[in-house]
C-alpha cells in the first residue's frame, strides 16, 4: 500500500464526517443519522458508490437545508470528498464506509429521504446481474431504508444498463416512474441539477455519450 494511501486512511480517522468501521458511531448510527450526526430534521440524501464525492460535494453546497451522505467502499476515494467539505465548512456533508450490500446495517427503515445510483458499474455479463444496482436484490434493499414514496434517481451512461433497468421496472407494479430520458442534457430536467458532475460523467460525455437519467419511487402496498 503506497504512502499517499496509508496518509489518507489516517485522516479519514481523524475527520468526523466519515463514519467508518473502527469508530464507535459507525456501530450506532442506524436510525440516528439526523439527530446524533447532523443534530438537524432536514431530509436525509444518500449517494451510492460515490467515488470521490463530486456529486455529494456539489448537492450539499447548493441545498444548505438537506443533509447528504456519499456512501463508497473505497477509504482512498471518499477522503477526497471528505477533505472537500471539511475545507470548505460543509456541515450538511457525511461520507459512510460501507459496502452498498450492508446498507440496512447503517440505515433504519424509512430513514433515507432521497437516493443517488451515480454512474454504476454496468455488470454487464448475465453471471452478475445480482451485482447491478437496480438489480432486485438492491430494489428490496432500497424500499427497506427509503421513506415512504421517497424518490430515487438513477443516471448511467451505458445502455445496456438502462435498457435492462427500463424493462424491469415496467414489470414491476411497486415501482412508479416518474421521469425518465435517454439524453438528461438535452432534457427539461438538465438546470435542475444545476450542472453538478462527476469526473466520470464528464469523461463518458467527452466520448460522446448521452447521460441517460430515470427517477422513480416506490408505491406502497
Amino acid at each position: 500500500m503506497g504512502r499517499k494511501k496509508l496518509e489518507r486512511f489516517v485522516q479519514n480517522e481523524a475527520n468526523p464526517n466519515v463514519v467508518q468501521p473502527g469508530k464507535e458511531i459507525f456501530e450506532t448510527i442506524q436510525g440516528n443519522w439526523k439527530q446524533r450526526f447532523f443534530k438537524n430534521e432536514h431530509p436525509l440524501v444518500v449517494e451510492l458508490a460515490c467515488g470521490r464525492g463530486e456529486f455529494t460535494v456539489g448537492l450539499g453546497r447548493r441545498y444548505p437545508d438537506k443533509n447528504f451522505i456519499g456512501v463508497d467502499i473505497k477509504g482512498s476515494r471518499i477522503w477526497k470528498g471528505s477533505a472537500q467539505a471539511t475545507e470548505e465548512g460543509l456541515k450538511n456533508v457525511a461520507f459512510l464506509r460501507t459496502q452498498i450490500e450492508r446498507l440496512e446495517e447503517s440505515f433504519a427503515p424509512g430513514e433515507v429521504d432521497e437516493l443517488w445510483i451515480t454512474f454504476p458499474d454496468p455488470r454487464p455479463k448475465d453471471r452478475d446481474e445480482k451485482k447491478r444496482l437496480t438489480s432486485p436484490r438492491f430494489l428490496q434493499l432500497y424500499k427497506q431504508i427509503m421513506h415512504p414514496r421517497g424518490h430515487i434517481h438513477f443516471k448511467t451512461d451505458n445502455t445496456g444498463l438502462f435498457d435492462y433497468t427500463e424493462e424491469l421496472f415496467s414489470r414491476r407494479p411497486d415501482i412508479h416512474v416518474e421521469r425518465i430520458t435517454r439524453d438528461f442534457y438535452a432534457s427539461k430536467w438538465k438546470d435542475e441539477h444545476y450542472g453538478i458532475r462527476t469526473r466520470y460523467e464528464k469523461l463518458f460525455m467527452d466520448k460522446g455519450e448521452t447521460i441517460k437519467y430515470l427517477e422513480f419511487f416506490f408505491v406502497n402496498d
